[in-house]
């Protein structure tokens, strides 16, 4: 099996350089890059797996660089920064990113946080993957819930007969809410089932991304129950 390719985008030589060489030995490929446009190039060029993207990068800054990407592929992101409470972390995760990871970081965190964005971008590539409970979803088949339809086995979904454009996070996202309509999932629930967390992560991420898939699907279909979580309408 091929090594996954790794594009890690970082202005700092030390954490860049050393960062670099700990991914290498758990048997990534990694390109390394020290700033936003030549990490655009790289990205370009190389097609990696994953991008890990610093926030604050010269030139072209990190989240900048997340929509880049994001305007041309689905290709998993993780932004990196370096205050938890940072207003960078929403911005990334409004770009487009899949996760992140706060500064510093173990490097055992980043690499698992690294392996269960990867799964679930194999979980929505396609039938067959991901967990037995997304396996069972997939012989549903052909999902509606009014205008918006959720192709289980094609991974496709349409709004008004219109073909909409998920990530593959959003899209493992919609899968947990049209396997149970009308079912309130918490936020910890969906970070358990979709980020793949088997510890407490922030539930802004679980905020962002339904806010993003609302603005896909429609902002009616996702409804929040206040205290608890969200829910899809039947």
């Amino acid at each position: 099996m091929a090594e996954t390719h790794v594009l890690f985008v970082e202005d700092d030589d030390v954490i860049r350089e050393a960062t670099q060489l700990a991914l290498e030995r758990d048997g990534f490929t990694v390109t390394a890059m020290p700033d936003g446009l030549s990490g655009l190039e790289a990205f370009r060029a190389d097609q990696p797996d994953i991008a890990l993207l610093d926030v604050m990068l010269p030139g072209l800054d990190g989240v900048s660089l997340c929509r880049r990407i994001r305007d041309e592929s689905t290709v998993p992101v993780i932004m990196l920064s370096a205050r938890a409470d940072s207003i960078d972390v929403v911005l990334g995760l409004e770009a487009g990113a899949d996760d992140y990871v706060t500064k510093p970081f173990d490097g055992a965190v980043l690499v698992a946080r690294i392996r269960a964005v990867l799964r679930r971008f194999g979980h929505a590539g396609g039938p067959g993957a991901g967990s037995a409970e997304a396996e069972a979803d997939t012989e549903q088949g052909l999902l509606a819930f009014g205008d918006l339809e959720v192709d289980t086995e094609g991974m496709e979904v349409r709004k008004g007969g219109e073909t909409v454009a998920l990530t593959p996070t959003e899209m493992r996202l919609l899968l947990e809410f049209s396997s149970a309509p009308g079912t309130v999932l918490s936020r910890d629930k969906l970070l358990e089932r979709v980020w793949d967390y088997g510890w407490g992560g922030d539930t802004r991420v679980v905020d962002v991304h339904v806010q993003r898939l609302r603005t896909k699907i429609g902002q009616d279909r996702i409804e929040t129950v206040r205290g608890f979580g969200y829910k899809l309408k039947a």
